[in-house]
């Protein structure tokens, strides 16, 4: 079969196209690649907490020394972000991660990253793409063996990444601001350093569980409702939030219950760093994300970019020029004074942080972003529908398009990444093929909620019939 990497890495199902002789495939390019392009022969890897991930990076790991590859190996289940910081550290040719981030439980994956400590580039991992063999055999090594001939060095990224963390934050006034927080680690790779790093946080999912109780590990409000009505039925818990299953997407929760989405987390983070911290730099963003952000950029004179749907293009700006925050609609984002890498746990503490340092609520913080750009809500559907149909949908997009959907009539159109339909000053939407899953992908901004349900129900029935 052909391995393609899609928007984040390459995913399959386990056992049927994700098997050990196809990850070993992939690990002899990747140091086929080292070799050819005269990068340090040296990997770090790791996996996340999805089943299997021990044995795929054994198997990546024994290939990677039999081409000569020192590899750096993590010592037990880490996040992406702990994986990216090591290969920053240690400055080694290239990361590797065996994780499905969100996916369903069924998949897994494998990531490449660089030394910069974050994505590596898609010009890169497409020749990575093109030194993939059809045939390629996990090598009959033993593990022990390689590690006892310092082949194979166990490194605690875990330790690692803990370490960084102190030195940025300061934790003591988080911990004793008075403010109870709570952590849903969806039993993903955040389950055991953020309970480390705040003690006292009130827990759930934060055990070994790697099917995820059936259950994607992808933090939207839909996979969350037993932690919202945790934190809804809680009179204490001010401020929740929730990582994708290899911790570096977040989603957040106010005292209420209410999700908090990406939008809002991306306008939080742009207005603490720059108007409290005095932080400048520029902010690049996603194709999906919302048109506030915009605003808020230009009422504080900050310049602005938009890149296709991918955290690799923005870590390809954030690594070549001065970015403040970089982030997508799906809850990764960056920001500045950390690696150009997603990081849901690091997120979480500015925001806890943000709050700490003003003593203000959550829902207070959002109005002050809503005193300056509106407010708004945005929403998106996931179309589970046949491939015959979705390329129906996507064909007429890329001929005639829609001039209106219903009483909808477009203003504008644009097609970075999908096609975004703008309807009037505040409203649009926008639709695009998932490149990792057999999914038609819907979202919508608009004034209100009710407003964009109504947009994405419209816009859903029309795509239907097609």
């Amino acid at each position: 079969m052909q391995i393609k990497f899609g928007t984040d890495g390459w995913r399959a199902i386990i056992g049927k196209e994700f098997t050990t002789d196809n990850v070993a495939r992939v690990a002899k390019a990747s140091a086929q690649w080292l070799k050819n392009n005269h990068y340090p022969l040296s990997v770090v890897i790791g996996h996340d907490a999805r089943f299997g991930g021990q044995l795929f990076t054994e198997a990546a790991a024994q290939v990677l020394v039999e081409q000569g590859i020192k590899v750096y190996m993590a010592d037990g289940m880490i996040s992406t972000p702990m994986l990216s910081l090591a290969c920053h550290q240690f400055q080694t040719g290239l990361g590797i991660v065996i994780t499905a981030s969100h996916n369903p439980p069924s998949y897994n994956g494998y990531k490449l990253k660089s030394n910069y400590g974050g994505p590596t580039s898609p010009k890169h991992i497409a020749e990575v793409e093109l030194l993939i063999e059809d045939k390629v055999s996990v090598p009959n090594t033993n593990i022990d063996t390689l590690i006892q001939e310092g082949k194979i060095e166990l490194v605690n990224m875990e330790n690692l990444y803990y370490e960084h963390v102190l030195k940025n934050f300061d934790i003591e006034k988080i911990s004793h601001s008075g403010l109870v927080f709570a952590y849903d680690a969806m039993y993903g790779a955040g389950q055991k350093i953020v309970p480390r790093i705040l003690p006292d946080i009130v827990k759930l999912h934060c055990e070994d569980n790697p099917g995820f109780k059936g259950t994607a590990p992808e933090p939207l409000h839909k996979n969350l409702l037993e932690f919202s009505d945790l934190i809804a039925q809680s009179s204490d818990i001010e401020f929740g939030f929730a990582n994708d299953g290899d911790a570096d997407r977040i989603g957040v929760y106010d005292s209420k219950g209410r999700f908090v989405d990406s939008h809002h987390i991306l306008l939080l983070l742009i207005h603490y760093l720059h108007k409290y911290k005095g932080m400048d730099g520029k902010v690049v963003v996603s194709f999906t994300v919302s048109n506030r952000i915009k605003k808020l950029c230009e009422k504080y004179g900050l310049s602005y970019q938009v890149t296709p749907v991918g955290f690799k293009y923005i870590c390809d700006i954030m690594v070549a020029e001065d970015v403040l925050v970089g982030g997508e609609e799906s809850g990764g984002i960056a920001v500045k004074g950390h690696i150009p890498e997603r990081d849901g746990v690091w997120n979480a503490l500015v925001l806890m942080e943000f709050m700490a340092i003003t003593g203000k609520s959550i829902d207070e913080l959002i109005n002050e972003i809503y005193d300056i750009v509106g407010s708004f809500a945005f929403e998106r559907y996931d179309l589970h529908i046949t491939e015959d149909l979705k390329q129906r949908i996507v064909g007429k997009c890329k001929s005639e398009g829609f001039d209106s959907f219903g009483t909808y009539n477009v203003q504008e159109v644009e097609d970075i990444d999908g096609w975004k339909y703008h309807l009037d000053e505040n409203s649009w939407v926008m639709i695009r093929a998932s490149g990792t899953e057999p999914v038609l992908r819907v979202y919508s901004e608009s004034n209100t909620q009710e407003e964009v349900f109504k947009i994405l129900d419209t816009v859903k029935e029309i795509l239907l019939q097609q």
